[in-house]
């Protein structure tokens, strides 16, 4: 059976995608996975609109090939001054640790595409191949114009009826976010219920109740994992950890050493972070988080604000105990190669399980 299904044809990629991770994904990470046959993503989400368009340049002038830029779509925070304030009061300890003082305030530090008409005019200026919805989804008129131009759109699911909402909405095909997942979890709703469905079994559900192409991402860290995804049913997958360890990254030093060490088998989904729930290695900061008699994080992203100001003032002085290592349950198989050597590795294997 051949690998390429509908959507890798029309993209005319291998089924294989690289994860957008804003902070970590960069134009060249991208670039060098798409001219490997893949498709590579950059996240613009906690960007400034300047530096989105910068993104996006620099991405094109290093490939003519299809690539995918992903934007936030959450809900503007909903600002509640009592619950930042305890917030901050619960980690000031983690600041007084360091020698810094703790921000007197924090703020919504970046903007949902939802209401950033400037973001969405850049879109439409620029024109990528591919653009994904995490989060939830902008308003249908944005889906419609960003079809209208001639870009094949995504979206995230972690349940059934998210994927309902996304294939109503109209767009082409659908990321089936799985448990296993590293970063941020892409739900709607944050304080909805989450079922935590595991990446095979979601990938099922969607296969078997929606029309559209399925995306597999969670846990999938070789060419074994996306010949299952595909066995499943799946279009393509997504990876995201597998490619943190690639020297065209964004990761720092301390990401890196963390990854490639015991500590990668240990991950967890909290909202201590950013105010939402994201897996990643754990710190100290979320075990002081998540600690008995906790106050409760400010809302996402306000609460990424402290969280920043902290890892900022730790890293200065090479302490990275409270920085945001996100990473999924396959962590401990991440690999350190050149991207294009990974993605070679990928499809070698995929090849292999395939038996082609």
């Amino acid at each position: 059976m051949s690998i390429f299904g509908a959507l890798a044809t029309r993209l005319g990629i291998y089924p294989i995608i690289q994860a957008p991770m804003a902070g970590v994904s960069t134009p060249q990470l991208a670039a060098a996975v798409s001219n490997a046959g893949g498709l590579g993503s950059i996240g613009i989400g906690a960007s400034t609109p300047e530096q989105a368009r910068r993104m996006i340049d620099d991405t094109r002038a290093l490939t003519s090939r299809p690539f995918n830029v992903n934007v936030f779509c959450h809900a503007p925070a909903g600002r509640d001054a009592a619950r930042e304030t305890a917030w901050l009061q619960h980690l000031t300890p983690l600041f007084t640790d360091i020698g810094a003082t703790a921000p007197a305030s924090i703020d919504e530090i970046y903007k949902s595409f939802v209401v950033d008409d400037e973001m969405f005019n850049i879109l439409l200026e620029t024109a990528p191949a591919v653009v994904s919805f995490h989060f939830g989804l902008p308003p249908a008129a944005r889906i419609a114009a960003l079809r209208a131009a001639g870009i094949y759109t995504l979206a995230t699911a972690t349940n059934l009826a998210e994927a309902a909402r996304i294939e109503a909405a109209g767009v082409d095909a659908i990321v089936a976010q799985g448990i296993e997942a590293g970063g941020h979890r892409g739900m709607f709703d944050p304080d909805a219920i989450d079922e935590r469905l595991s990446t095979s079994v979601l990938v099922r559900l969607l296969v078997q109740r929606t029309s559209l192409p399925v995306i597999a991402a969670g846990g999938i860290m070789d060419g074994a994992g996306i010949r299952a995804a595909l066995d499943l049913g799946a279009a393509a997958a997504q990876l995201g950890t597998a490619f943190v360890l690639c020297p065209e990254s964004s990761a720092n030093a301390g990401y890196r050493a963390a990854l490639k060490s015991e500590r990668a088998a240990t991950t967890r989904l909290t909202s201590t972070l950013s105010g939402r729930p994201a897996r990643g290695i754990v710190n100290r900061f979320i075990l002081h988080g998540e600690a008995d008699g906790s106050a409760l994080p400010a809302a996402y992203p306000v609460a990424y604000d402290a969280a920043k100001q902290l890892m900022a003032a730790a890293a200065m002085q090479n302490n990275h105990d409270f920085a945001a290592h996100w990473a999924g349950q396959g962590a401990p198989l991440a690999r350190e190669l050149p991207a294009e050597l990974l993605f070679a590795a990928l499809v070698r294997e995929l090849m292999n399980e395939s038996g082609a």
